[in-house]
């Protein structure tokens, strides 16, 4: 017996079908980490029965289907086949191959099959049981499984040998006759209480067969009492049900009856709401065409207001109160002359003072050379004596001290030319700004205006918004006033008991009586008595009874139909009957016209009793409530009848319904206020940012005109500088150039030699007192010419300025022209606006009180409509509540005819039931004569029981029920009987099951046992190992030690030796139960993985040996163990995430590597 194929169809990594075929021997199974090597033994352990997800490497068990990689989508079930080649026949089976099948679905399911069969879990388990393959899974050995099996218990252990034995199947069968015992011990308990039980009552039973007997004969007696009663009560209930089946058939001809004029009031009444459906899209229509007009109106009249006050205000026109620019022209030419006039003579001033200039000069000249000379001859006294160093040394020093001059003056001429245009730039951008400031304040005082006017109008259209308002709320507390007066009056409505304890057909008269002259309701109070508090309805027997306990009621009936009529009488003038102001439902026509028929209403008491003289049978009634009739008034005071407060609640209504009518008419109004109002305010908030906005720009100008001045000034102040450095450089650079010619002039004197001793001062005195005169003379001149030129530079500027003020004046003047020109064409435009307005507001008043008119005679048709609705639908709900009450009354008489047809079905069926008699043979046989004793009868009836009761509880069947115990008391003592012998049976199944058990465990362990150190000698030579029994006097539960000792080493304890040294114990624990109890086939899953080389050949030699009497399938990545692999099987992944799989046979069947053929 050995596997011959695995497939796999999406379990795990296998996507596909793949099916690897094995060979005896050992199959190798290789491949790089993760490419799902252990799927395949996950897949072996999964399809031969594991329930456990844990050990499938799995969180639940639908982790075993395929969960989709790359482009493959998730599958919906996993299958593993597993083909096992059954040709030895260690399988319990007659097939040769045998193929063991599980699938699992997404939903959780499961299907096991064996050769293609249905099958179940617990099949595929025993099946695989009898060749040493149990639940334990003792013959798949993966890396895991070494480590829990010498980390497990003693009694843990033990379940590896006894797998191996082929113990577990003798388990299931002890454990399963043990569950049996259990449920045996049950039944035998309760057929032990039941024999018990029977056994108790079979002695009272005997007792009350005797008693039975002796009742037979009084039992005759009372049958034929109760047979004669019964008749009697048959008779009593028939006749019962014809009466009431009579009084049904009556009432159900006067529903008909009912319904036929409910229908026709139905009808009426569906025709009236038509009407209203028809009126009331055309008053909602006309009363949206009417808040149209009403809101048009206002806007209008608000309008007019606004252009008449625009009309009013532009009517006045103001003249221009500036300069005459005519008069600015004139006087800018007398300025220009007077310039001229201050010029020329500035000009004949310059020109004396230069002429005295030219003198000054000259003599300047005389004294100048005069004077050099003398200090010429001086220095060259003192230079000849000093000697020319020095001097050519000043030559030079001058001489450069001239060119910085030079360079100093070009770059202050430069400086001051830029000022200069820096100062004419500033200063016609400083003209500018304050001419644009003026235009400015020009363009203002229109905006102003605007604003002032915009303000004014949007504060009037307020006002008038406001006075809406406040009128809407007078209006709306009327209204809700009104409301409350309502809402109080039907609060303090009289209630009466009655209404409490009849339904709801009944209803207030009241609430069926309209008076056209609410003036008259407390005459038709005191008219009507104490049937102004009556109720409407039905007047039967039942009500009379329902009103027993309360207090007195009337209570008129609505089901009487006739016309109204008049008394023939002739009425004094003044006078008219009441029923004339009164408007009665129909339903109450009839009564309440007889009430009233003799009823006149006079104006005063007087009248009252001249129309009781005229005509005794009348009854005359003031509108103050005094009745007076033929020898008697009636007078006073008392509480409000229902009769007034229904028609103060009506008055009050129609009051209601005016002051809504009032609230909306005024609704249309207060719109187009509010819209003129929101207009009004949105050209004032225009108006106001306008001239914000101007404010804002005038503002920047002021604040650009103030920076602009600040820059002149800085800019011509920075020009006077520049310009003074220019002239003092001038001054400098003429003062050194002076110094230079007086130095070379030194020089040349000093290289003469015939110059004096002594310098002569004669001549430059001469010239000094000359040029002293001279000098007087120009500063006389120069001051008359500096005041001369100042006049005329006072005038020089005014000619230009005057121009420019008589340009702006005259553009101002156009400005205020063109101004006036403006207010007076829109006064002209708001005047023919106004008058338009008037116009159309003419029209608009024409077309609102046609709309008004229309509006009021629809919404009358509509509300006489309404009015004829609510009458209908007073009295379908009249006629409704009347057919009700006939419907009500007819299903009782049917109720009262069904309980009468079941109370005769009850007694006939009681009668049937309990005498067995049929009623016609009853009714054939004690039908009661006319000589009948009814009282005589339930006499003897009342003995026969009694006698009957004397005798104490009688059982009829106590004779058979004494028999049919007895049998089956002896059937159950024979059950007990059985039942004991069943437990003793299945007691000795079980002694018999565990010696069997324990000879199988006691012979595995004892080849185990000597097993263990020749394996363990093979995988440690040189050491020492054992197993240990813990209870070995107890071999059924005694669990297994392990004891190790390695070479070289003197431990025992497991957990103290290396993890190869584990794992080789643990291997030769399992190797040593393989060979003690082969096993087909086994799985090992890399438990080399933790071996060196020379442990690792051992384990292969052991794999070699264990490969002479069973197939080994082995998950590698050790080359050696692949090279004493019969067949190869190569597991890749590729980067889909699907594993593939390859195989290539390495040696013959079962044959090892290197063995002859």
């Amino acid at each position: 017996m050995h596997l011959k194929s695995l497939t796999l169809r999406g379990f795990k990594s296998f996507a596909s079908a793949t099916t690897m075929k094995f060979e005896p021997g050992i199959c190798a199974v290789v491949g790089p980490n993760g490419s799902g090597k252990s799927n395949v033994v996950d897949a072996l352990t999964w399809v031969m029965g594991e329930q456990g997800a844990k050990n499938l490497r799995g969180g639940k068990m639908q982790d075993v289907i395929f969960a989709g990689a790359g482009d493959r989508k998730p599958l919906g079930r996993a299958e593993v086949t597993l083909t096992i080649d059954n040709t030895d026949g260690k399988l319990p089976i007659e097939y040769s191959e045998v193929s063991i099948t599980r699938r699992m679905f997404r939903d959780g399911a499961s299907e096991y099959e064996i050769n293609g069969a249905k099958a179940r879990l617990m099949d595929i388990q025993e099946l695989l049981s009898d060749s040493g393959i149990g639940r334990e899974m003792h013959i798949v050995v993966g890396q895991n499984k070494l480590g829990d099996i010498l980390a497990s218990r003693p009694e843990e252990r033990r379940a590896y040998i006894e797998e191996a034995a082929g113990v577990l199947k003798h388990r299931r069968r002890k454990e399963k006759a043990q569950r049996k015992l259990q449920g045996m011990q049950a039944n035998l308990d309760r057929l032990q209480d039941l024999t018990d039980e029977l056994g108790k009552q079979l002695k009272p039973l005997a007792r009350q067969a005797e008693t039975a007997q002796r009742a037979a004969t009084v039992q005759a007696d009372l049958r034929d009492a109760r047979l004669k009663l019964a008749g009697d009560r048959v008779v009593t209930l028939r006749a019962e049900l014809e009466k009431n089946t009579a009084r049904a058939e009556e009432l159900h001809a006067q529903v008909e009856t009912a319904s036929e004029r409910l229908d026709e009031a139905t009808a009426h009444q569906q025709v009236a709401e038509q009407r209203l459906e028809e009126l009331t899209p055309a008053a909602e229509e006309a009363q949206q065409l009417w808040f149209r007009l009403s809101t048009l109106a206002e806007r209008l009249s608000a309008t007019t207001r606004i252009a008449q006050e625009r009309a009013d205000n532009a009517g006045t026109v103001t003249a221009y109160r500036g300069p005459d620019p005519d008069d600015l022209e004139a006087q800018a030419q007398r300025a220009d002359e007077e310039h001229a006039e201050l010029v020329e003579e500035a000009e004949i001033a310059a020109e004396k003072l230069e002429d005295l200039r030219e003198q000054v000069a000259e003599k300047q000249e005389i004294f100048d050379a005069a004077d050099a000379e003398h200090m010429a001859q001086v220095r060259a006294i003192a230079d000849r004596r000093e000697g020319v160093v020095r001097l050519l040394a000043q030559e030079e020093s001058l001489t450069g001290q001239i060119t910085s001059a030079e360079q100093e003056i070009e770059r202050a001429s430069a400086t001051a030319a830029e000022t200069r245009e820096r100062v004419r730039a500033a200063d016609k951008e400083v003209a500018d700004a304050a001419q644009t400031i003026r235009d400015l304040a020009a363009q203002r005082e229109p905006l102003h205006e605007a604003h002032v006017r915009a303000s004014a109008e949007a504060q009037a259209a307020d006002k008038r918004l406001d006075q809406l308002r406040d009128e809407q709320r007078q209006r709306e507390r009327s209204v809700y006033s009104l409301s409350a007066r309502i809402d109080t009056l039907q609060e303090s409505a009289p209630r009466l008991q009655a209404s409490e304890l009849l339904d709801d057909t009944f209803a207030p008269v009241s609430d069926r009586i309209r008076l056209t002259d609410v003036s008259l309701a407390r005459a038709l109070s005191a008219a009507l008595g104490a049937h102004a508090e009556a109720l409407s309805g039905s007047t039967t027997k039942g009500v009379v009874a329902t009103l027993a306990e309360a207090s007195r009621t009337v209570v008129i009936d609505d089901s009487l139909v006739g016309e109204s009529w008049r008394m023939d009488a002739d009425l004094p003038a003044g006078t008219h009957w009441l029923l004339d102001s009164v408007h009665i439902d129909d339903s109450l026509a009839v009564p309440i016209n007889r009430l009233l028929a003799d009823v006149v209403v006079a104006p005063d008491l007087d009248t009252a009793f001249a129309v009781i003289d005229q005509d005794p049978r009348l009854r005359a009634v003031t509108a103050e409530g005094v009745v007076v009739g033929e020898g008697w008034i009636q007078a006073g005071t008392g509480s409000t009848s229902s009769v007034e407060t229904s028609a103060q609640i009506e008055q009050a209504t129609a009051e209601l319904e005016e002051a809504k009518a009032r609230l909306d008419e005024l609704a249309g109004t207060l719109e187009g206020a509010r819209t003129a109002a929101e207009e009004a305010r949105v050209a004032a908030a225009s108006a106001t940012a306008a001239l914000r906005e101007h404010d804002a720009v005038a503002e920047s100008w002021q604040r650009d005109h103030k920076r602009l001045q600040k820059q002149y000034e800085a800019n011509r102040k920075e020009h006077e500088r520049s310009s003074a450095r220019a002239t003092d450089a001038e001054a400098s650079l003429a003062q050194l150039r002076d110094s230079l010619a007086e130095t070379r002039d030194r020089l040349a004197r000093v290289q003469a030699d015939d110059e004096p001793e002594e310098a002569s001062t004669e001549q430059r005195d001469r010239a000094a007192e000359a040029l002293n005169q001279i000098k007087a003379m120009e500063v006389e001149a120069q001051l008359a010419a500096r005041q001369a030129t100042e006049r005329a530079g006072q005038k020089a500027g005014r000619g230009d300025a005057l121009r420019r003020q008589a340009e702006h004046e005259r553009e101002a003047k156009a400005r205020h022209e063109r101004a006036m020109t403006k207010r007076r064409l829109a006064g002209e435009l708001a005047g023919a606006v106004a008058k338009h307005a008037r116009d159309v507001a003419a029209r608009t008043d024409d077309a609102l009180s046609r709309a008004t008119d229309q509006r009021d005679e629809l919404t009358r048709q509509r509300g006489e409509v309404n009015q004829q609705v609510s009458r209908l639908r007073s009295e379908v709900q009249a006629a409704r509540r009347q057919v009700d009450q006939l419907t009500e009354n007819a299903h009782s008489a049917e109720i009262a005819r069904s309980q009468a047809q079941v109370r005769v079905d009850e007694a006939e069926g009681k009668i049937v039931e309990q005498l067995g008699v049929p009623i016609s043979d009853l009714l054939r046989d004690y039908t009661p004569g006319e000589d009948f004793d009814r009282a005589a009868e339930k006499a003897r009836q009342k003995q026969a029981e009694k006698d009957l009761r004397s005798l104490g509880k009688v059982n009829p069947l106590a004779l058979e029920e004494y028999r049919a115990q007895e049998e089956r008391y002896d059937f159950l003592a024979t059950q007990l009987d059985d039942v004991l012998r069943a437990r003793r049976d299945l007691t000795q199944v079980i002694e018999d099951v565990d010696a069997q058990i324990l000879q199988l465990f006691t012979d595995a362990w004892a080849d185990v046992e000597k097993e263990f150190p020749k394996v363990f000698d093979t995988l440690f030579p040189g050491g020492e190992g054992r197993l240990v029994l813990t209870e070995p006097e107890d071999m059924l539960t005694t669990g297994i030690e392990v004891e190790a000792r390695p070479p070289g080493k003197k431990v025992k304890r497991l957990s103290l030796l290396s993890g190869g040294e584990k794992s080789l114990t643990a291997l030769a624990l399992l190797v040593a139960i393989f060979r003690a109890r082969p096993s087909p086939f086994y799985v090992m899953d890399e438990v080399e993985a933790a071996l060196d080389d020379v442990n690792l050949r051992r384990l292969i030699a052991l794999f070699e040996e264990l490969r002479k009497d069973s197939q080994l399938i082995v998950i590698t990545h050790q080359k050696p163990t692949m090279d004493v692999a019969n067949v190869l099987y190569g597991v890749t992944m590729r980067g889909d995430g699907i594993t593939r799989v390859l195989s290539q046979r390495m040696n013959p069947e079962g044959q090892a590597p290197g063995a002859g053929v």
